[in-house]
């Protein structure tokens, strides 16, 4: 019934199985949570059921094997829309003309689906829709054509276009539970010894299967604690600076940077609580912290305004650097 290589969300997704073999799921959804939780994969295990030769998604026959590895953006009956280039937005070409599939997108979702299927169309990042392609995109997300359904994912609904998120039903995401992240880490070569850290880090995620990923964000953690403790930003800026060689878009970069320092903050305030830190490896430094005058809540306000101001602001250094100011 359920991909065996997918961990888990196993509530929600029995309910979408269900409402789906019942024709009781909605026209467009949102699949809203923290990034890297495996929200698009449950969005494409409702298309691979479909494809499956036995119907339940099994992970192992000819018609899952496309689901396995990186998922082609066209198939019978999923269409992928994703964010490109450098500055990481999903552009109107990709929806009104021929850049993803012939005729476009919308002219896709109203085409016949293949025999006992419907028409998945996975948006991913969401928020990521320029304007101009959101509204493009609104009036068919409003209404789409008999089975045809939307599946809009974001870690960031707040970023989104509020015409769209209220033509959406919310599906709401949470972290995967330790052990469950861990198993997905085995599979993909993390032994035993780097298990605290790694755990510690991802925080119930899958964005740091990637060790160069894991080095990265440990850096970046590392120097928000030496910048919280009077550190120079000069020194410790190197480290969270976006890397421009990477594939993700430096404001994607800058919002993981900033998402750790609010995980800092937030354990730096549960042990002024007394209660159990989520970074326990780095537990000297934080009850450190903890002990000294840091302003908590001025750090974390100037956090999440430069969360919400990203997009507008052309530095991310100078960002950076404003967030640092709070300390």
């Amino acid at each position: 019934m359920f991909d065996p290589l997918l961990m888990g969300h196993r509530p929600i997704r029995e309910r979408l199985r269900e409402r789906t073999a019942r024709g009781r799921l909605g026209g467009s959804l949102l699949f809203a949570g923290p990034d890297g939780v495996g929200k698009r994969r449950v969005a494409m295990e409702l298309a691979q059921r479909e494809l499956c030769f036995r119907r339940n998604a099994c992970g192992q026959c000819e018609g899952c094997r496309p689901f396995q590895g990186e998922v082609p953006v066209e198939l019978p009956n999923l269409l992928r829309i994703a964010p490109e280039g450098k500055a990481g937005l999903i552009r109107i070409g990709a929806i009104r003309e021929d850049d993803l599939v012939e005729g476009g997108v919308i002219s896709w979702a109203h085409r016949g689906a293949p025999p006992n299927c419907h028409r998945w169309i996975l948006v991913e990042d969401a928020h990521r829709l320029n304007g101009a392609s959101a509204n493009m995109l609104l009036k068919t997300i409003e209404e789409p054509p008999p089975g045809t359904h939307f599946i809009l994912v974001t870690h960031r609904p707040d970023a989104m276009l509020q015409t769209i998120r209220s033509r959406c039903e919310r599906i709401p995401f949470g972290p995967l539970a330790a052990d469950e992240a861990w198993a997905v880490a085995v599979r993909n070569g993390w032994e035993e010894p780097g298990r605290a850290a790694w755990t510690a880090l991802a925080g119930g995620t899958l964005r740091l299967l990637d060790p160069e990923a894991f080095e990265r964000a440990r850096q970046q953690l590392e120097a928000w604690i030496a910048v919280a403790g009077g550190a120079a930003f000069t020194g410790a800026g190197a480290a969270l600076a976006p890397d421009k060689t990477a594939e993700a878009s430096q404001n994607e970069q800058v919002a993981g940077c900033l998402e750790l320092l609010l995980r800092l903050l937030a354990d730096i305030g549960r042990s002024r609580e007394g209660r159990p830190l989520r970074l326990l490896p780095w537990a000297a430094d934080i009850i450190r912290l903890a002990q000294s005058s840091l302003d908590v809540a001025a750090a974390q306000t100037r956090s999440f305004e430069a969360l919400r101001n990203l997009v507008r602001n052309p530095s991310a250094d100078s960002l950076l650097r404003e967030v640092a100011l709070a300390f």
